[in-house]
């Protein structure tokens, strides 16, 4: 909105040409959603209070009995912010920021609907429908993509600036695997107070700048990246960066609210689209790790009890393995916030390094 009002004003008031810019309108997005994070924030967690009180997840280790109800579903606050600054601060004349919109705001209504069976009849809904749900909304976002973007097919791999394989129509399966893939680690990864919220703030400002790199052909050539016209969701990404911030003012330990898996689905969701709009998917394995390596701890987990009837850690994913070998859960979060930052730089790194 705020786009075109300074489109059609500027020659009235030339200051408005200052959100012809992408960076002025990221900024802006982001300041908004720490502003009403501030200003609403307790607001929502006294309303989830009343509404939305969680249960922990099965198989935590005894110490978190004391989370029980908590507020839950803070990331319904996250997904409200997202949308506003969206429909305010984007260029809503091209199908990215729908495109994007609908991933995020999809995923967060599977989450929604888990959290509420949840909450209502102390069971979320059955891991068979949630997995069809995604994989659903996951290929009409791809779809969407695909058919009305046109992306390069192209697999960029990190350090290697030549050897690009061309994945055709097979860039639809796997972009789907992507988002569901990422959406579900982060989901796995929020078992403790702010420690998937770190992480995913680390995550976006990291490919919020890929994204903006991406959008600028000029750098994008000097780079040897793809030029994926991705400016706009610099927006995005600088609004959830804003968004998680807010909420980790109340989500940090002791937890005052969860973000639910409202919040944890839609917010990996977006992140992997994120990825693969600028075409540098891979760079989530780097910049993504903590996610990557609470899955493979669960893998791991999984497979080596059925395979071999034994437990290669005490529980899974890992932050429940550092807990129960006696590590405080402030410890392991801004540990696990700090790993973050620091593969976040690395990533940014490989795009010179090639």
């Amino acid at each position: 909105m705020v786009y075109y009002i300074a489109c059609h004003y500027k020659a009235y008031w030339s200051l408005l040409n200052i959100f012809h810019y992408v960076s002025v309108r990221g900024m802006a997005a982001m300041l908004t959603s720490l502003i009403i994070s501030f200003l609403f924030g307790q607001w929502f967690i006294t309303f989830c209070q009343r509404n939305f009180r969680s249960k922990v997840r099965e198989y935590t280790p005894e110490s978190h009995q004391h989370k029980n109800d908590t507020p839950t579903m803070g990331g319904l606050f996250m997904l409200a912010l997202f949308l506003l600054n969206g429909l305010l601060w984007n260029d809503l004349s091209k199908p990215l920021p729908w495109i994007f919109m609908f991933c995020v705001a999809s995923f967060g209504l599977i989450g929604f609907w888990d959290d509420w069976q949840k909450i209502a009849y102390h069971k979320g809904i059955s891991a068979k429908l949630k997995f069809r749900l995604q994989v659903l909304c996951a290929t009409i976002t791809v779809g969407l993509w695909y058919s009305l973007m046109h992306p390069n097919t192209h697999l960029c791999i990190p350090f290697f600036k030549n050897t690009t394989p061309d994945l055709s129509f097979l860039i639809i399966p796997w972009a789907v695997f992507v988002i569901l893939a990422m959406s579900n680690a982060v989901n796995l990864t929020d078992g403790l107070d702010g420690l998937a919220t770190g992480p995913l703030i680390a995550n976006f400002a990291t490919f919020s700048l890929i994204a903006y790199l991406a959008g600028h052909i000029k750098f994008a050539q000097y780079l040897f990246i793809p030029f994926a016209g991705t400016a706009e969701l610099t927006i995005f990404g600088a609004s959830l960066v804003g968004a998680l911030l807010g909420f980790l003012w109340y989500n940090t330990y002791p937890a005052e609210i969860f973000m639910g898996d409202v919040g944890a689905l839609s917010l990996g969701a977006g992140l992997a689209l994120m990825a693969l709009m600028a075409r540098q998917e891979l760079l989530l394995l780097i910049a993504g790790g903590i996610f990557v390596m609470e899955t493979v701890s669960v893998v791991i987990q999984v497979a080596s009890f059925k395979l071999f009837g034994r437990r290669v850690f005490r529980m899974a994913p890992i932050h429940h393995h550092f807990e129960l070998l006696g590590w405080k859960e402030t410890k392991i979060t801004v540990r696990f916030w700090i790993i973050s930052m620091i593969l976040g730089l690395i990533t940014i790194l490989t795009l010179k390094m090639r």
